[in-house]
Protein backbone atom coordinates (compact mmCIF):
# COMPACT_ATOMS: atom_id res chain seq x y z
CA UNK A 1 0.00 0.00 0.00
CA UNK A 2 2.69 2.51 -1.28
CA UNK A 3 -0.41 5.17 -1.80
CA UNK A 4 -1.09 5.22 2.03
CA UNK A 5 2.45 6.27 2.69
CA UNK A 6 2.82 8.31 -0.20
CA UNK A 7 -0.32 10.34 0.37
CA UNK A 8 1.06 10.70 4.11
CA UNK A 9 4.01 12.52 2.85
CA UNK A 10 2.02 14.86 1.09
CA UNK A 11 0.07 15.73 3.55
CA UNK A 12 2.69 16.50 6.35
CA UNK A 13 4.48 18.56 3.47
CA UNK A 14 1.56 20.82 2.94
CA UNK A 15 0.71 21.16 6.53
CA UNK A 16 4.31 22.41 6.70
CA UNK A 17 3.89 24.91 4.16
CA UNK A 18 0.74 26.12 6.04
CA UNK A 19 2.38 26.25 9.63
CA UNK A 20 -0.70 24.17 10.98
CA UNK A 21 -0.35 22.93 14.82
CA UNK A 22 0.52 19.45 15.65
CA UNK A 23 -2.53 18.30 16.25
CA UNK A 24 -3.80 19.62 12.71
CA UNK A 25 -0.82 17.87 11.11
CA UNK A 26 -1.96 14.24 12.83
CA UNK A 27 -5.36 14.89 11.74
CA UNK A 28 -4.39 15.69 8.25
CA UNK A 29 -2.09 12.64 7.58
CA UNK A 30 -4.87 10.20 9.41
CA UNK A 31 -7.19 11.53 6.46
CA UNK A 32 -4.74 11.00 3.72
CA UNK A 33 -4.07 7.53 5.48
CA UNK A 34 -7.74 6.78 5.03
CA UNK A 35 -8.16 8.19 1.93
CA UNK A 36 -5.29 5.94 0.42
CA UNK A 37 -6.02 3.15 2.15
CA UNK A 38 -9.50 3.06 0.77
CA UNK A 39 -8.61 3.76 -2.57
CA UNK A 40 -5.98 0.88 -2.60
CA UNK A 41 -8.61 -1.59 -1.11
CA UNK A 42 -11.51 -0.77 -4.07
CA UNK A 43 -8.35 -1.41 -6.54
CA UNK A 44 -7.72 -4.41 -5.24
CA UNK A 45 -11.04 -5.63 -5.47
CA UNK A 46 -11.59 -4.66 -8.87
CA UNK A 47 -8.50 -6.59 -10.21
CA UNK A 48 -9.54 -9.79 -8.15
CA UNK A 49 -13.33 -9.17 -9.73
CA UNK A 50 -13.42 -7.41 -12.85
CA UNK A 51 -14.36 -4.75 -14.33
CA UNK A 52 -17.58 -4.72 -12.38
CA UNK A 53 -19.98 -4.44 -16.28
CA UNK A 54 -22.75 -6.88 -16.90
CA UNK A 55 -22.14 -10.28 -17.54
CA UNK A 56 -19.50 -10.38 -14.96
CA UNK A 57 -18.80 -12.67 -12.21
CA UNK A 58 -18.50 -10.67 -9.07
CA UNK A 59 -17.28 -13.16 -6.90
CA UNK A 60 -15.25 -16.11 -7.75
CA UNK A 61 -16.67 -19.15 -8.64
CA UNK A 62 -15.67 -22.37 -6.41
CA UNK A 63 -14.39 -25.57 -7.22
CA UNK A 64 -16.51 -28.26 -7.05
CA UNK A 65 -16.09 -30.76 -3.90
CA UNK A 66 -17.30 -33.93 -5.60
CA UNK A 67 -16.97 -37.38 -4.00
CA UNK A 68 -13.90 -39.21 -5.12
CA UNK A 69 -14.95 -43.12 -6.10
CA UNK A 70 -12.13 -45.50 -6.24
CA UNK A 71 -12.65 -48.15 -9.19
CA UNK A 72 -10.04 -49.88 -7.80
CA UNK A 73 -12.29 -51.45 -4.63
CA UNK A 74 -14.39 -52.27 -7.13
CA UNK A 75 -12.27 -54.31 -9.47
CA UNK A 76 -10.96 -56.47 -7.09
CA UNK A 77 -13.95 -56.54 -4.59
CA UNK A 78 -13.08 -60.32 -3.90
CA UNK A 79 -10.50 -59.09 -1.63
CA UNK A 80 -12.88 -57.06 0.48
CA UNK A 81 -16.23 -57.32 -0.40
CA UNK A 82 -17.44 -54.78 2.46
CA UNK A 83 -15.08 -51.71 0.62
CA UNK A 84 -16.10 -52.65 -2.79
CA UNK A 85 -19.87 -52.22 -1.48
CA UNK A 86 -19.77 -48.89 0.59
CA UNK A 87 -17.58 -47.35 -2.55
CA UNK A 88 -20.60 -48.51 -4.54
CA UNK A 89 -22.86 -46.75 -1.93
CA UNK A 90 -21.05 -43.83 -1.88
CA UNK A 91 -20.79 -43.56 -5.85
CA UNK A 92 -24.97 -43.70 -6.06
CA UNK A 93 -25.54 -40.98 -2.94
CA UNK A 94 -22.84 -39.05 -5.06
CA UNK A 95 -25.01 -39.03 -8.22
CA UNK A 96 -28.11 -38.64 -6.70
CA UNK A 97 -26.84 -35.64 -4.45
CA UNK A 98 -24.44 -33.97 -7.23
CA UNK A 99 -25.47 -35.76 -10.67
CA UNK A 100 -21.75 -35.98 -10.82
CA UNK A 101 -18.50 -37.76 -9.22
CA UNK A 102 -14.62 -38.10 -9.69
CA UNK A 103 -13.44 -41.62 -10.39
CA UNK A 104 -9.76 -42.74 -10.32
CA UNK A 105 -9.92 -46.26 -12.80
CA UNK A 106 -6.07 -47.87 -12.09
CA UNK A 107 -6.24 -48.80 -15.47
CA UNK A 108 -6.55 -46.07 -17.43
CA UNK A 109 -3.18 -44.55 -18.88
CA UNK A 110 -2.96 -40.89 -18.72
CA UNK A 111 -0.24 -41.06 -21.68
CA UNK A 112 -2.92 -42.23 -24.02
CA UNK A 113 -5.09 -38.89 -22.95
CA UNK A 114 -2.45 -37.11 -24.68
CA UNK A 115 -1.86 -38.84 -27.42
CA UNK A 116 -5.56 -38.32 -28.15
CA UNK A 117 -5.36 -34.64 -27.81
CA UNK A 118 -2.57 -33.87 -29.57
CA UNK A 119 -4.26 -35.73 -32.79
CA UNK A 120 -7.39 -33.48 -31.89
CA UNK A 121 -6.01 -30.42 -31.91
CA UNK A 122 -4.44 -30.89 -35.09
CA UNK A 123 -7.09 -32.48 -36.57
CA UNK A 124 -9.63 -29.37 -35.21
CA UNK A 125 -6.77 -26.94 -36.99
CA UNK A 126 -6.95 -28.71 -40.17
CA UNK A 127 -10.67 -29.36 -40.61
CA UNK A 128 -12.77 -27.59 -43.29
CA UNK A 129 -15.98 -28.74 -41.78
CA UNK A 130 -17.38 -30.16 -44.48
CA UNK A 131 -15.51 -33.27 -45.80
CA UNK A 132 -15.76 -35.38 -42.56
CA UNK A 133 -19.49 -34.05 -41.13
CA UNK A 134 -22.34 -36.38 -42.05
CA UNK A 135 -25.55 -33.97 -41.49
CA UNK A 136 -27.44 -36.93 -42.84
CA UNK A 137 -27.48 -38.77 -39.55
CA UNK A 138 -27.73 -35.96 -37.56
CA UNK A 139 -23.74 -35.44 -37.52
CA UNK A 140 -23.74 -38.61 -34.88
CA UNK A 141 -20.56 -39.68 -36.42
CA UNK A 142 -17.29 -37.38 -37.80
CA UNK A 143 -17.49 -33.56 -37.49
CA UNK A 144 -19.83 -31.00 -36.57
CA UNK A 145 -18.25 -27.71 -37.35
CA UNK A 146 -19.05 -24.72 -35.51
CA UNK A 147 -22.29 -22.79 -35.50
CA UNK A 148 -24.85 -25.74 -35.90
CA UNK A 149 -25.58 -27.50 -32.66
CA UNK A 150 -27.81 -24.80 -30.79
CA UNK A 151 -28.90 -25.61 -27.11
CA UNK A 152 -32.21 -25.65 -25.70
CA UNK A 153 -33.33 -22.55 -24.24
CA UNK A 154 -33.52 -22.64 -20.39
CA UNK A 155 -33.36 -19.33 -19.78
CA UNK A 156 -36.48 -19.59 -17.77
CA UNK A 157 -34.41 -21.49 -15.14
CA UNK A 158 -32.06 -18.37 -14.88
CA UNK A 159 -34.44 -16.61 -12.21
CA UNK A 160 -34.08 -19.74 -10.13
CA UNK A 161 -30.24 -19.29 -9.58
CA UNK A 162 -28.85 -16.92 -6.78
CA UNK A 163 -27.15 -14.05 -9.07
CA UNK A 164 -23.69 -15.70 -8.62
CA UNK A 165 -24.57 -19.08 -9.66
CA UNK A 166 -27.04 -17.49 -13.13
CA UNK A 167 -25.19 -19.29 -16.58
CA UNK A 168 -22.95 -17.42 -18.64
CA UNK A 169 -24.77 -18.40 -21.37
CA UNK A 170 -26.80 -15.54 -23.00
CA UNK A 171 -30.86 -15.86 -23.34
CA UNK A 172 -32.00 -17.26 -25.50
CA UNK A 173 -28.63 -18.87 -26.59
CA UNK A 174 -26.87 -19.06 -30.03
CA UNK A 175 -25.55 -21.46 -31.57
CA UNK A 176 -22.29 -22.89 -29.93
CA UNK A 177 -19.26 -21.79 -31.24
CA UNK A 178 -17.52 -24.93 -30.82
CA UNK A 179 -16.41 -27.91 -33.17
CA UNK A 180 -17.49 -31.57 -32.39
CA UNK A 181 -16.34 -35.01 -33.81
CA UNK A 182 -18.24 -38.30 -33.12
CA UNK A 183 -16.43 -41.36 -32.85
CA UNK A 184 -18.22 -44.80 -32.56
CA UNK A 185 -16.52 -46.86 -29.54
CA UNK A 186 -18.30 -50.36 -28.98
CA UNK A 187 -19.31 -53.11 -31.25
CA UNK A 188 -23.24 -51.56 -33.52
CA UNK A 189 -25.88 -53.66 -33.01
CA UNK A 190 -27.07 -56.51 -35.50
CA UNK A 191 -30.52 -54.81 -36.20
CA UNK A 192 -31.95 -51.18 -35.02
CA UNK A 193 -34.82 -49.19 -35.64
CA UNK A 194 -32.85 -46.16 -35.43
CA UNK A 195 -30.04 -46.70 -38.12
CA UNK A 196 -28.67 -42.63 -38.11
CA UNK A 197 -27.50 -43.66 -34.40
CA UNK A 198 -25.64 -46.81 -35.92
CA UNK A 199 -23.79 -45.03 -38.63
CA UNK A 200 -20.63 -45.86 -40.29
CA UNK A 201 -17.30 -43.89 -38.65
CA UNK A 202 -15.45 -40.96 -40.39
CA UNK A 203 -11.93 -41.46 -40.91
CA UNK A 204 -9.79 -38.38 -41.62
CA UNK A 205 -7.36 -39.84 -44.41
CA UNK A 206 -4.71 -37.30 -42.99
CA UNK A 207 -4.00 -39.42 -39.41
CA UNK A 208 -2.92 -43.23 -40.20
CA UNK A 209 -3.01 -43.12 -36.76
CA UNK A 210 -6.50 -42.31 -35.94
CA UNK A 211 -8.66 -45.35 -35.35
CA UNK A 212 -5.73 -47.01 -33.45
CA UNK A 213 -5.61 -43.52 -30.97
CA UNK A 214 -9.74 -43.12 -31.17
CA UNK A 215 -10.37 -46.95 -30.09
CA UNK A 216 -7.82 -47.00 -27.61
CA UNK A 217 -8.91 -43.71 -25.43
CA UNK A 218 -12.45 -44.41 -26.20
CA UNK A 219 -12.49 -48.40 -25.02
CA UNK A 220 -10.69 -46.62 -21.77
CA UNK A 221 -13.47 -44.10 -21.25
CA UNK A 222 -16.39 -46.30 -22.45
CA UNK A 223 -14.75 -49.53 -19.62
CA UNK A 224 -14.56 -46.68 -16.78
CA UNK A 225 -18.31 -45.72 -17.65
CA UNK A 226 -19.46 -49.70 -17.63
CA UNK A 227 -17.69 -49.74 -14.07
CA UNK A 228 -19.41 -46.86 -12.38
CA UNK A 229 -23.08 -48.06 -13.78
CA UNK A 230 -22.74 -50.92 -12.49
CA UNK A 231 -21.47 -49.64 -8.94
CA UNK A 232 -24.36 -46.94 -9.39
CA UNK A 233 -26.62 -49.69 -9.58
CA UNK A 234 -25.58 -51.71 -7.19
CA UNK A 235 -25.68 -48.36 -4.65
CA UNK A 236 -28.90 -48.07 -5.36
CA UNK A 237 -30.07 -51.47 -4.62
CA UNK A 238 -31.12 -52.17 -8.45
CA UNK A 239 -29.95 -55.46 -9.52
CA UNK A 240 -26.89 -56.02 -10.12
CA UNK A 241 -25.20 -55.26 -13.95
CA UNK A 242 -28.83 -53.73 -14.86
CA UNK A 243 -27.18 -50.46 -16.09
CA UNK A 244 -24.36 -52.21 -18.15
CA UNK A 245 -26.72 -54.97 -20.12
CA UNK A 246 -29.07 -51.57 -20.72
CA UNK A 247 -25.76 -50.08 -22.41
CA UNK A 248 -25.09 -53.09 -24.42
CA UNK A 249 -24.68 -52.37 -28.09
CA UNK A 250 -25.06 -48.76 -27.15
CA UNK A 251 -24.51 -45.78 -30.01
CA UNK A 252 -21.67 -44.86 -27.21
CA UNK A 253 -19.43 -42.00 -28.34
CA UNK A 254 -15.94 -40.53 -27.83
CA UNK A 255 -17.21 -36.95 -28.28
CA UNK A 256 -14.35 -34.46 -28.29
CA UNK A 257 -14.99 -30.79 -28.51
CA UNK A 258 -12.81 -28.11 -30.41
CA UNK A 259 -12.50 -24.52 -29.29
CA UNK A 260 -10.46 -22.10 -31.62
CA UNK A 261 -9.21 -19.41 -28.69
CA UNK A 262 -7.44 -17.77 -31.72
CA UNK A 263 -11.35 -16.50 -32.67
CA UNK A 264 -13.03 -16.72 -29.76
CA UNK A 265 -10.86 -15.43 -26.32
CA UNK A 266 -13.55 -13.01 -25.18
CA UNK A 267 -14.16 -13.16 -21.08
CA UNK A 268 -17.36 -15.19 -20.04
CA UNK A 269 -18.13 -16.19 -23.95
CA UNK A 270 -19.90 -19.19 -24.17
CA UNK A 271 -18.23 -21.94 -26.31
CA UNK A 272 -20.83 -24.31 -25.59
CA UNK A 273 -24.03 -22.62 -23.98
CA UNK A 274 -26.21 -24.10 -20.67
CA UNK A 275 -27.18 -27.54 -21.48
CA UNK A 276 -27.45 -31.08 -19.91
CA UNK A 277 -26.41 -34.51 -21.91
CA UNK A 278 -29.20 -36.01 -23.65
CA UNK A 279 -26.91 -39.91 -22.71
CA UNK A 280 -26.70 -41.63 -19.99
CA UNK A 281 -23.33 -41.23 -18.12
CA UNK A 282 -21.16 -38.48 -19.94
CA UNK A 283 -17.13 -38.79 -18.81
CA UNK A 284 -14.28 -36.82 -18.93
CA UNK A 285 -10.86 -36.95 -19.05
CA UNK A 286 -8.71 -33.92 -18.32
CA UNK A 287 -8.25 -30.98 -20.55
CA UNK A 288 -5.95 -28.54 -21.15
CA UNK A 289 -7.59 -26.01 -20.51
CA UNK A 290 -10.77 -24.72 -18.16
CA UNK A 291 -13.42 -23.48 -18.46
CA UNK A 292 -16.21 -26.35 -17.99
CA UNK A 293 -18.50 -25.39 -14.88
CA UNK A 294 -21.40 -27.25 -13.26
CA UNK A 295 -24.73 -26.62 -11.48
CA UNK A 296 -24.78 -28.73 -7.97
CA UNK A 297 -28.53 -30.42 -7.22
CA UNK A 298 -28.70 -27.53 -4.84
CA UNK A 299 -28.76 -24.61 -7.57
CA UNK A 300 -24.52 -24.12 -6.98
CA UNK A 301 -22.57 -23.12 -9.99
CA UNK A 302 -19.12 -24.98 -9.66
CA UNK A 303 -15.86 -24.82 -11.75
CA UNK A 304 -15.39 -28.53 -12.68
CA UNK A 305 -11.47 -29.22 -11.87
CA UNK A 306 -10.50 -33.32 -13.72
CA UNK A 307 -7.53 -34.06 -11.06
CA UNK A 308 -4.40 -35.80 -11.94
CA UNK A 309 -5.70 -39.52 -12.86
CA UNK A 310 -8.68 -38.41 -12.52
CA UNK A 311 -11.83 -38.73 -14.31
CA UNK A 312 -15.16 -36.66 -14.57
CA UNK A 313 -18.61 -38.34 -14.47
CA UNK A 314 -22.01 -36.75 -14.82
CA UNK A 315 -25.43 -37.94 -14.70
CA UNK A 316 -27.61 -37.21 -18.36
CA UNK A 317 -31.21 -37.50 -18.88
CA UNK A 318 -31.29 -41.13 -19.71
CA UNK A 319 -29.84 -41.85 -16.35
CA UNK A 320 -32.78 -39.06 -15.00
CA UNK A 321 -35.12 -41.40 -16.67
CA UNK A 322 -34.11 -44.31 -15.25
CA UNK A 323 -34.09 -43.27 -11.57
CA UNK A 324 -37.44 -41.50 -11.66
CA UNK A 325 -35.69 -38.03 -11.21
CA UNK A 326 -34.00 -39.28 -8.07
CA UNK A 327 -30.45 -38.76 -10.30
CA UNK A 328 -31.29 -35.78 -12.03
CA UNK A 329 -29.22 -34.50 -15.80
CA UNK A 330 -26.59 -31.77 -14.27
CA UNK A 331 -26.76 -28.67 -16.33
CA UNK A 332 -23.61 -27.80 -17.17
CA UNK A 333 -21.55 -24.65 -19.56
CA UNK A 334 -18.13 -24.23 -21.45
CA UNK A 335 -17.14 -20.65 -21.23
CA UNK A 336 -13.47 -18.25 -21.28
CA UNK A 337 -13.33 -17.90 -17.82
CA UNK A 338 -10.39 -16.04 -16.03
CA UNK A 339 -8.16 -19.04 -15.62
CA UNK A 340 -8.71 -19.95 -19.00
CA UNK A 341 -7.38 -16.43 -20.10
CA UNK A 342 -4.33 -17.23 -18.47
CA UNK A 343 -4.03 -20.30 -19.63
CA UNK A 344 -4.30 -19.21 -23.22
CA UNK A 345 -1.58 -16.42 -22.39
CA UNK A 346 1.02 -18.92 -21.52
CA UNK A 347 0.00 -20.77 -24.88
CA UNK A 348 0.48 -17.95 -26.54
CA UNK A 349 4.22 -17.74 -24.87
CA UNK A 350 5.26 -20.85 -25.51
CA UNK A 351 3.95 -21.39 -28.89
CA UNK A 352 1.51 -24.00 -28.17
CA UNK A 353 -1.60 -24.91 -29.65
CA UNK A 354 -4.95 -22.73 -29.20
CA UNK A 355 -7.26 -25.59 -29.61
CA UNK A 356 -9.35 -26.30 -26.29
CA UNK A 357 -10.48 -29.70 -26.82
CA UNK A 358 -12.38 -32.09 -24.61
CA UNK A 359 -12.13 -35.32 -23.63
CA UNK A 360 -15.43 -36.15 -23.65
CA UNK A 361 -16.97 -40.10 -24.16
CA UNK A 362 -20.99 -40.23 -23.97
CA UNK A 363 -22.34 -43.44 -22.77
CA UNK A 364 -25.78 -44.58 -23.83
CA UNK A 365 -28.47 -46.92 -23.28
CA UNK A 366 -28.91 -49.10 -26.16
CA UNK A 367 -31.50 -47.61 -28.76
CA UNK A 368 -34.15 -50.02 -28.95
CA UNK A 369 -34.42 -50.75 -25.52
CA UNK A 370 -37.33 -48.92 -23.20
CA UNK A 371 -36.81 -46.08 -20.86
CA UNK A 372 -38.04 -46.15 -17.90
CA UNK A 373 -37.88 -45.83 -13.57
CA UNK A 374 -36.74 -48.84 -12.16
CA UNK A 375 -37.26 -51.00 -9.04
CA UNK A 376 -37.92 -48.63 -6.40
CA UNK A 377 -37.69 -45.52 -8.18
CA UNK A 378 -41.05 -46.56 -10.15
CA UNK A 379 -43.59 -44.68 -8.15
CA UNK A 380 -46.88 -43.78 -9.68
CA UNK A 381 -45.13 -39.90 -9.69
CA UNK A 382 -42.31 -40.81 -11.15
CA UNK A 383 -43.74 -42.97 -13.89
CA UNK A 384 -46.33 -40.33 -14.71
CA UNK A 385 -43.49 -37.67 -15.20
CA UNK A 386 -41.29 -40.33 -16.89
CA UNK A 387 -43.22 -42.11 -19.30
CA UNK A 388 -41.77 -45.01 -21.32
CA UNK A 389 -40.32 -44.52 -24.00
CA UNK A 390 -37.53 -46.12 -26.34
CA UNK A 391 -33.84 -44.57 -26.20
CA UNK A 392 -33.86 -43.94 -29.63
CA UNK A 393 -36.48 -42.14 -29.88
CA UNK A 394 -35.67 -39.84 -26.99
CA UNK A 395 -32.35 -39.39 -28.65
CA UNK A 396 -33.93 -38.04 -32.02
CA UNK A 397 -36.31 -35.72 -30.04
CA UNK A 398 -33.24 -34.12 -28.31
CA UNK A 399 -31.21 -34.04 -31.43
CA UNK A 400 -34.22 -32.30 -33.20
CA UNK A 401 -34.20 -29.53 -30.50
CA UNK A 402 -31.01 -28.71 -30.46
CA UNK A 403 -31.00 -28.36 -34.22
CA UNK A 404 -28.15 -31.00 -34.99
CA UNK A 405 -31.45 -33.00 -37.13
CA UNK A 406 -33.25 -30.80 -39.46
CA UNK A 407 -36.17 -33.67 -40.30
Amino acid sequence: LHAVSALQVAAMVAAKMLRLSRTEVLALGALAGGAALAFALWRRGRQATGSGESGVKKAATPVAELPVIDLGRFLSRDEDPAAAQAECVKAAVAMRKYGALVVRDPRVNQEENERFLDMMERYFAMSDGVRDARPEVAYQVGVTPGGVEKPRDHSLLYDRYNVKDRPVTEAPPGADPKWRFFWRVGPRPESTKYPQLAAEKVIPDEFPEWEEVMDTWGKLMLRALHDVAGMVAEGFGLEPGVFQRLMENGPHLLAPTGSDFSKHAELNKALAGFHYDLNFLTIHGKSRFPGLFIWLRDGTRARAVVPEGGLLVQAGKQMEYLTGGQVQAGFHEVVVSPETLQTIRHKERIGDSLWRVSSTCFGHIASDNVLEPLGPFRTPDALEKYPAVEAGEMVGNELRAIKLDAE
